[in-house]
């Protein structure tokens, strides 16, 4: 089953296409042809033979009134070597040229640089003068946005930054990239927002999370939940409860730390912030979500 962080990688291209281009054409000096429009491919590469090929992502380049496919991107996030993928890679390239006549570019998005430095390796295929080589986007062709205005230009770009940077920088540098992109987030809509914020909890090392968490909790930045940001008017200290709980729920997810339903609705119904600042003081340590309520 796919891992989070990798389900999330695809969801920040997913929700915009464009950004493959951009980081290909710009980072990586790829020479795509002109194009208006970048749109979701279908990704099922199966032919009638037994064995099935999908793709994580293809994105399709499109120009003119007909939007005639002018280059398909294959996006793939590996988050560690997998000599699969260097069997089925080949195919993907190949299979979607094929499929949408048009040229074909994979471009391998890898967080961690040991990953990167793998999947740049040419594959030999075996026939003559045949050699793919992946286009690989490493942490070091991904930037590190700390800038709230930059960030919230390019939203999916700092949650990528975060990703690729956010356990390995300084905590204080990790802090002000987490915060700059949790202010983007909260100008998005909730099917962005949401996913957007925990994949930034799940990016930091255990210092910088903490200190978000305690940053999140009280002034100046304050998260807060669906609840809260859809009824601002019922009251600051409603809100603040809200977003006390939201964060308390936050920590216990990102570490891992599973919470049974009436647990969950304890916590999302209390309103009394000393208690849940206890809470969230457990939630950092605790290992199981029953401690959380030890007396």
């Amino acid at each position: 089953m796919p891992s989070l962080p990798h389900e999330g990688l695809v969801l920040l291209f997913r929700h915009n296409p464009e950004l493959a281009a951009q980081l290909a054409r710009d980072t990586l000096h790829v020479n795509l042809p002109p194009f208006d429009h970048a749109r979701i491919g279908e990704a099922d590469l199966t032919q009638p033979v037994p064995a099935t090929f999908t793709a994580d992502l293809i994105i399709l380049l499109e120009r003119g009134p007909e939007r005639k496919p002018v280059c398909a991107l294959i996006v793939e996030p590996q988050l560690a070597p997998k000599l699969e993928k260097r069997r089925t890679w080949p195919h993907y390239t190949t299979g979607v040229r094929a499929k949408f006549g048009c040229d074909a570019v994979l471009l391998v998005v890898a967080i961690d640089e040991h990953v990167a430095r793998w999947a740049s390796e040419p594959i030999e295929i075996g026939h003559p003068g045949f050699c793919l080589t992946p286009l690989v986007l490493g942490p070091k062709d991904i930037p590190c946005i700390v800038d709230p205005a930059e960030a919230r230009s390019a939203p999916e770009l700092a949650i990528l930054g975060i990703m690729a940077h956010g356990k390995h920088e300084d905590p204080e540098r990790a802090l002000e990239m987490a915060t700059a992109a949790i202010a983007a987030c909260h100008e998005l809509e909730d099917d962005r927002a949401l996913p957007y914020s925990e994949l930034v909890f799940l990016s930091l090392g255990q210092v910088a999370k903490i200190a978000l968490e305690r940053l999140m909790a009280g002034a100046p930045f304050e998260y807060q939940s669906d609840f809260a940001l859809k009824h601002r008017g019922e009251g600051r200290a409603e809100g603040k409860a809200e977003g006390k709980a939201a964060s308390v729920l936050t920590v216990l997810r990102a570490r891992g730390v599973a919470i049974a339903d009436e647990q969950k609705a304890r916590v999302l119904a209390c309103r009394d912030l000393d208690q849940l600042d206890r809470w969230l003081e457990r939630a950092v340590s605790v290992a199981a979500a029953e401690q959380l309520f030890a007396d």
